[in-house]
């Protein structure tokens, strides 16, 4: 490592294995001492940590083999001269470290842990017998090792572990520094929990800034009295939220791309993973062609075999997506419309408010239920689609989920607000999702996980007691890992098949999104209370991932992915229902007669469907400075690839001359 660079090895990943009291027979053949000795072999620094139910083994990797393990994998990375080249350890130096001075990122580190652990193989031609406990286990030839463990129940869980030091900082300068409001070390959080997390917190942070324009404007509306003019109020605070909204959203993606930017992540269109583009021939086929003409031939039978083969997966995928979102919509259509009906319908009519609470509580109950029974179904759904990425996946879950939790949020209000006109009960209904619903379900996301945790250190704690044959004595969990074994990990709450826990943060701040701008003109006073929560569910979301879950497994969207497709709809949306809701209020007779006051509101709606559709060809999605970044390093890429290539080109004619001179 001299002369690369040295990074002090840290333990990121743990292992569970049960525990055992005593150990028989010989130890070269316990599949757990095998498989901490194939973790050495590899060279990973391993330390073993007894607790009190299970065994953890960490492990750590120095920096030359996180380096000889990218080369391995032909990773690609950026260098000074803006290009991404294919890793090579002897040229590190040629390669643009992370913010904070290290070469790799964590999700790239966590990539090289799984490939070095998972592949660990039997390379010999026989059976490996192992041991463990009384049971014999076979190792078969070409076999993952981990693999092989994890399926006979050895090993419990391979998971990431906190890093102590970098933990305390983040929440001394994160999650409990209430002082700076919104703003965030956002390049810490992106060095220590990966890209996806770091722009959500972007975003969030961002998001809450923005949102005290409006909410400034909601207070001015609802405590001046304009006098005369007061009948403008409400049109003026429609166009002026639904500008800013659209504007926020552009200057969001400008804001995405510089993050990535700056982090040097690329995020130019390029050939999907999911796809084998299959255009590789190997030296072996390069060697048995030798006519151009067979070469040409072949590559143009190879082009249109593979044109077919994408257009058929291409067609076919398309027509699962449209088949599982047609039954998803046919599903909220019969099953779920009626009952956000009847609920809506029954609110209307009763009049006690003790009833209207009890109903309220028993439909929260049901619709949770019902709603979780429809995320399930839609992983089903999801499990039968050909999608080529992950990323594609939960894309393709997260617009079927959102299709649920839209009928279940808005469609009581449409009803109070369309059909009753009874703007009271609406803004009583509005009241109560942003605060009560908003606060419950904060404390709710924040509580649960402790009390999952406490539960299973109470289990622990009672399996520990039944062993010794006492209930005396405290048991004290004196190990960090396994402290962090026992918290749960950060999943969607439909399931965890979604493998990722921003998904109800994402879900959260939409249906928030949705509720203050669909409703505006309604209840203007939402921004602020929407202002406030956010602010609160900044720390609270950091005190979640850095006290009361796993640390979780980084992902690297670049984007906030499906939910910016979500939020420009309900933009849409607001637009619609905002004049409709103007409508009602200037034509309280119901008469839907074309006078002066509602064909306003009508060009109104059409003038800022037209500036919706408009503002992203005046607001650039990236900023100067990351498109003159990308033109140098484009100009330097291709000025390096010219003299190199002239280097050759001369090289060879050189060559040729001197032949010619010896003939």
């Amino acid at each position: 490592m001299v002369g690369h660079g040295e990074e002090e090895p840290v333990y990121e990943i743990a292992v569970a294995v049960p525990k055992r009291t005593a150990k028989e027979g010989d130890e070269s053949e316990d599949c757990v001492e095998v498989l901490v000795e194939e973790f050495r072999k590899v060279g990973l620094i391993t330390e073993r940590v007894v607790g009190i139910a299970d065994e953890f083994i960490k492990l750590a990797a120095p920096l030359d083999i996180f380096g000889r393990t990218a080369a391995e994998l032909h990773m690609k990375k950026p260098t000074h001269i803006g290009m991404d080249l294919q890793f090579e350890w002897e040229d590190v130096h040629a390669f643009v470290r992370q913010p904070d001075g290290s070469l790799f990122s964590w999700c790239e580190r966590f990539h090289f842990y799984r490939h070095l652990i998972y592949g660990i193989v039997n390379k010999s031609r026989s059976d490996i017998i192992l041991k463990w406990d009384a049971k014999e286990i076979h190792w078969e030839p070409g076999e993952p090792l981990l693999q092989r463990l994890e399926s006979e129940s050895i090993v419990k869980q391979v998971f990431p572990i906190h890093v102590e030091a970098k933990r305390k900082e983040l929440l001394r300068s994160w999650a409990l520094n209430w002082l700076n409001f919104t703003r965030q070390p956002i390049d810490d959080i992106y060095l220590y929990f990966g890209t996806k997390i770091a722009v959500y917190f972007a975003f969030l942070g961002m998001y809450t800034r923005w949102m005290m324009f409006p909410a400034g404007l909601g207070l001015i509306s609802q405590l001046i009295d304009f006098g005369p003019f007061q009948f403008l109020v409400l049109p003026i605070f429609f166009v002026c939220i639904t500008l800013w909204a659209v504007v926020f959203f552009q200057f969001w993606k400008r804001k995405n791309s510089a993050l990535l930017t700056r982090w040097q992540i690329s995020y130019s269109v390029g050939a999907d993973p999911g796809y084998d583009l299959g255009y590789k021939l190997s030296g072996k086929e390069w060697s048995s062609i030798q006519s151009p003409v067979e070469i040409a031939h072949k590559e143009e039978q190879d082009r249109r075999k593979d044109k077919e083969k994408f257009q058929r997966e291409e067609w076919f995928g398309a027509f699962l997506r449209i088949r599982n979102d047609a039954i998803v919509i046919l599903s909220i259509i019969c099953l779920q419309l009626p009952f956000e009906l009847a609920y809506a319908h029954l609110y209307e009519v009763v009049e006690s408010d003790v009833i209207k609470f009890g109903l309220t509580a028993i439909y929260l109950v049901l619709i949770q239920h019902f709603t979780r029974i429809g995320g399930k179904v839609s992983v089903q759904l999801i499990n039968h689609e050909r999608n080529v990425s992950r990323e594609y996946r939960a894309d393709s879950l997260v617009y079927k989920v959102f299709g649920l939790y839209f009928m279940q949020s808005y469609i009581g209000l449409f009803y109070h607000a369309l059909l009753h006109r009874n703007f009271m009960t609406l803004r009583q209904v509005l009241i109560q999702r942003l605060i009560i619903s908003e606060v419950l379900e904060n404390l709710w996301e924040n509580s649960f996980p402790y009390l999952k945790y406490s539960y299973k250190k109470h289990k622990v704690r009672k399996k520990k007691r039944c062993e010794k044959g006492s209930t005396r004595g405290r048991i004290q969990f004196a190990s960090r890992v396994e402290k962090e074994y026992l918290k749960p990990s950060y999943s969607a709450s439909i399931g965890d098949e979604l493998e990722d826990g921003l998904f109800d943060d994402f879900l959260e701040l939409a249906l928030q999104f949705g509720m203050i701008m669909m409703f505006a003109c309604a209840f203007p006073l939402a921004f602020a209370f929407a202002a406030l929560n956010n602010i609160t569910e900044i720390r609270t979301d950091a005190l979640k991932l850095l006290v009361m879950m796993k640390r979780p497994v980084p992902r690297a969207a670049v984007t906030i992915g499906a939910w910016l497709n979500i939020f420009q709809f309900l933009i849409v949306m607001s637009i619609c229902t905002n004049s409709a809701l103007l409508v009602c209020l200037y034509d309280q007779e119901g008469k839907w007669k074309i006078e002066p006051g509602l064909a306003a509101i009508l060009v109104m709606e059409h003038v800022l469907l037209l500036i919706k559709f408009g503002v992203s060809r005046f607001v650039p999605e990236e900023p100067a400075w990351v498109r003159a970044h990308r033109v140098k390093n484009a100009t330097q890429a291709q000025d390096v690839c010219s003299k190199q290539l002239l280097r050759t080109i001369s090289a060879g004619e050189k060559l040729f001359l001197e032949a010619t001179k010896e003939d």
